[in-house]
């Protein structure tokens, strides 16, 4: 008897040992993310999924103040918000920070080059994209974590969209960057607007149309209340959200909660790629019944379009950052046979 309650002893002595281990071993990151999308659209419940997923599989290790809205800064400013440690990870897009670097445009927005979230995303994990896109961010002392992408955008319009030829002479708000090169190129009057702006523009008719969000976003702004085409599947534009961390901070993060951050964003990619694929099928369904015009795009009009904007990616690309993505986009869509 006394031999069985020293053996109880002892196993709970260890118990207790391993528990205090544990304990003392166990490490806390906290994290403020901030991130442009409000909590209640689509991709804000995406993103508080996300931090959901990393706290739970970290057991609570991982705490996350998350703030929407771009709340703390402008959604511009968030990235070097992050950057200088005003915040820790900046949850927008590196579309935001062209201006800074063009080589952010080969991260935010490609244009004329994928056709589906899988194919951009293969490029970035299975394509050499995390490798060529990694000195870019570092030269800024940020870690870049993941990508989501919702997939292609969808044009407003008062006219049909259906070939390059329905360009010319179109005026419509554009974002600025790279896409209004290509526009230009192709007839169109792109006019950079806030995104604020839209509606009342098209309802005045300052512009024919609009390029704001993919076809079931568009939905949600009333947009096709005031105009009556559009295109879908879309082509043009395929936005990539990025979560891109302070460095230092990043490093200095356990290698375990690293890999779930890492992990946990691919799932984010392969769930909004979903989520959006099924809204987007929704909302054109909805249109076609409302009387809306869906233009299916042929082959041979993407392409002239896909040649168009390839041939400004090199005229933008001006800094050794920006060639080097634009030379491993250009490698992999080869592979892909989307090389134009």
């Amino acid at each position: 008897m006394k031999l069985i309650k020293k053996a109880a002893t002892v196993a709970a002595v260890a118990a207790l040992a391993a528990s205090t281990a544990f304990t003392a071993s166990a490490q806390t990151t906290k994290l403020r993310i901030q991130t442009h999308y409000a909590p209640e659209t689509v991709s804000g419940k995406l993103a508080a999924q996300y931090m959901q997923d990393i706290q739970d599989m970290s057991n609570g290790e991982i705490e996350v103040e998350m703030f929407y809205s771009s709340s703390v800064v402008k959604s511009v400013e968030t990235f070097d918000a992050a950057a200088t440690g005003i915040l820790d990870c900046d949850m927008t897009g590196g579309g935001y920070q062209t201006g800074k670097n063009s080589a952010f445009q080969f991260v935010g927005d490609i244009m004329g080059g994928y056709d589906t979230p899988y194919q951009q995303l293969s490029w970035l994990y299975f394509g050499g994209g995390k490798e060529a896109a990694a000195p870019l961010y570092n030269k800024y002392g940020m870690e870049l974590i993941g990508w989501w992408v919702y997939g292609q955008e969808s044009f407003a319009s008062s006219k049909p969209i259906a070939k390059v030829e329905d360009f010319k002479d179109w005026k419509f708000r554009s974002p600025p960057g790279m896409q209004t090169i290509i526009f230009e190129k192709l007839g169109a009057s792109p006019i950079v607007m806030d995104f604020t702006e839209i509606f009342t523009a098209l309802e005045t008719g300052i512009i024919d149309g609009a390029d704001a969000s993919g076809l079931a976003n568009n939905v949600g702004l009333g947009l096709y209340d005031i105009v009556k085409h559009a295109n879908f599947p879309g082509f043009h534009s395929m936005p990539s959200d990025h979560l891109a961390c302070n460095k230092a901070v990043f490093d200095a993060m356990p290698a375990h909660h690293q890999k779930i951050m890492k992990v946990a964003m691919e799932a984010l990619a392969l769930r909004t790629a979903l989520t959006f694929e099924k809204a987007n099928a929704e909302a054109a369904a909805q249109l076609r019944e409302q009387g809306v015009t869906l233009s299916q795009w042929s082959t041979e009009e993407l392409n002239k379009f896909r040649a168009a904007a390839q041939s400004a990616w090199a005229e933008f690309a001006d800094t050794p950052e920006a060639k080097a993505l634009v030379e491993s986009h250009l490698a992999y869509l080869d592979q892909l046979g989307l090389k134009q």
